[in-house]
């Protein structure tokens, strides 16, 4: 093994274990406050006495990031936008989401969202109130420790206000009479928090963390980068991607398929990622059990809940130009496909895919799920391969829209930019886009390789809805039929046309229940 793979390991576990004692300690224990408590327990005269004290309360805001309503679902949140259909409603309630039938009561991820993301605020805002009693640690430790709080802080904001728009804000731990009186700020105001946050991290954080998996300077600049990306502000974009480039540090994985292997985690490409172990701890990914097919006889049980829909295959381009052959769908194809996406014909852990292999009872789109998928012997919901949630490729393709769309375009360097992802990896090489593309073009190339080079990895909803608000994309995109493979109909993504009041989430009717001073998303 690697020193570097010894190095993620070792974080891993300083991660989850750390996160499993203070879950059984009681340190952040949890109510209802915008369904999460004020920690005020923390504070007690047993905790904050020397680094160990201080580096289990950062790791127990790092867990967060595992839970469903952050990183947790992964590539699940694809079933959100027109990449994927999630057969299992009852689950995350991304097809509600994904569909225009999410309503305020709903639960799943409209829910979840928020109480984990107010769960993660609330340790930090904790953590900063109390590490300047930790004796024992010295100036630049402590430094370091309290830029990963506030960039973790940005990080959730960011999610609640890409999601919800304008949130309560507020960076002091706080009762839970005071959570019930909090009124929305503005959306403006809550990405100021964000940028805020990210700026206190760029000024404390290191271009090396002191374990992989820990926040660094990098992913600061480049989940700013994010930030303003998701508001539109092109030449900040541009001015953040550059930053990133200068560092000398990240670079495109050689192969595209070997990104997203367990061997290759914390590669020149991976920014920031989610960290999980397989183990009896609970702290695995739930990617292997929810995303692989089934056949119980040879051990493979997976659920399928989200599978990859028609509409996603069919963007996959050849590997000349060329018309896809309707004889021989599959071949002559881009060969993300393959590495994306289980398709009929295609061998899983030796096992033929549909004829071996079958998809869960309900769920008969006829598409699975590879990315993020083990081919071995991986225990049930415990998956250790890390989930990324910043890479170089998009930083690229961030630097490339915001050429694409900024006031005076750069189209050529765009291109080049783009050309990049298409032809620089072993294992991925696609023609080379022209760089006289129109304005026009070029947006619709942009569009494309996003699509393509992150499916199945989360961002396509939140691609969907920034470009919905520059040119209505959303509603030449929908409706979108999601039919089983003997082309039956399964379900309609927004069958009456898109509504824009869909591009937020409805705040949760739980929260409006305790605090009435929470208005509601126009359309809910």
């Amino acid at each position: 093994m690697s020193a570097k793979l010894k190095e993620g390991n070792i974080m891993k576990n300083f991660i989850n274990i750390l996160a499993v004692i203070i879950v059984a300690l009681g340190l952040f224990s949890c109510e209802d406050f915008l369904n999460v408590t004020p920690e005020d327990r923390i504070t007690n005269e047993m905790f904050w006495e020397n680094q160990e004290d201080a580096q289990m309360a950062l790791m127990g805001i790092y867990s967060v990031l595992q839970d469903n309503g952050v990183y947790g679902y992964g590539g699940g949140n694809d079933a959100k936008s027109s990449n994927a259909h999630q057969w299992a409603h009852w689950e995350g309630k991304q097809l509600q989401i994904g569909n225009g039938t999410v309503t305020p009561d709903i639960g799943g991820n409209v829910l979840g969202r928020w109480t984990d993301s107010y769960r993660g605020i609330n340790r930090v805002n904790v953590f900063l109130e109390n590490i300047d009693n930790v004796e024992g640690i010295s100036e630049s430790a402590k430094e370091t420790m309290i830029g990963e709080a506030y960039f973790l802080r940005g990080v959730f904001y960011a999610l609640l206000a890409n999601s919800y728009g304008g949130v309560p804000v507020f960076t002091n731990p706080i009762t839970a009479e005071e959570a019930r009186s909090l009124t929305r700020a503005t959306l403006e105001e809550t990405w100021n928090q964000v940028h805020s946050d990210y700026d206190k991290a760029i000024a404390r954080l290191n271009q090396d963390a002191p374990q992989a998996g820990r926040a660094t300077l990098g992913a600061a600049y480049g989940m700013k980068m994010r930030a303003y990306l998701y508001q539109r502000d092109w030449d900040k974009v541009i001015e953040y991607a550059d930053t990133i480039i200068d560092m000398n540090k990240y670079g495109l994985f050689h192969s595209y398929e070997g990104l997203f292997q367990v061997e290759n985690e914390h590669n020149e490409e991976v920014i920031f990622n989610v960290e999980f172990m397989e183990g009896p701890r609970g702290q695995g990914s739930i990617f292997d059990r929810y995303w692989q097919p089934q056949n119980l006889e040879n051990g493979i049980n997976g659920s399928n809940s989200v599978a990859p829909i028609q509409h996603l295959v069919d963007a996959y381009g050849t590997l000349d130009g060329s018309q896809v052959d309707p004889e021989n769908p599959y071949e002559n194809r881009d060969p993300r496909l393959d590495f994306t996406i289980l398709r009929p014909g295609a061998y899983f852990q030796g096992q033929l895919y549909p004829d071996e292999l079958q998809n869960h009872t309900g769920q008969q789109v006829g598409f699975g799920i590879r990315k993020y998928t083990i081919e071995g012997d991986v225990t049930q919901w415990e998956s250790p391969l890390n989930f990324i949630v910043l890479r170089y490729a998009d930083v690229l393709l961030s630097k490339a829209e915001a050429l694409i769309e900024k006031d005076n375009p750069n189209i050529a360097e765009a291109v080049r930019l783009i050309n990049r992802i298409r032809t620089e990896r072993d294992d991925v090489s696609m023609p080379s886009l022209s760089t006289s593309l129109s304005l026009d073009e070029a947006r619709v190339k942009l569009r494309h390789e996003r699509r393509i080079e992150f499916a199945l990895e989360g961002l396509y909803w939140a691609d969907e809805k920034r470009w919905d608000m520059i040119d209505d994309f959303r509603d030449d995109l929908y409706p979108i039929e999601v039919r089983s493979r003997d082309g039956g109909l399964i379900d309609t993504k927004f069958e009456g046309g898109f509504d824009s009041m869909y591009n937020r989430y409805p705040i949760p009717e739980s929260e409006i229940s305790l605090n009435p001073d929470l208005e509601q998303n126009p359309g809910y």
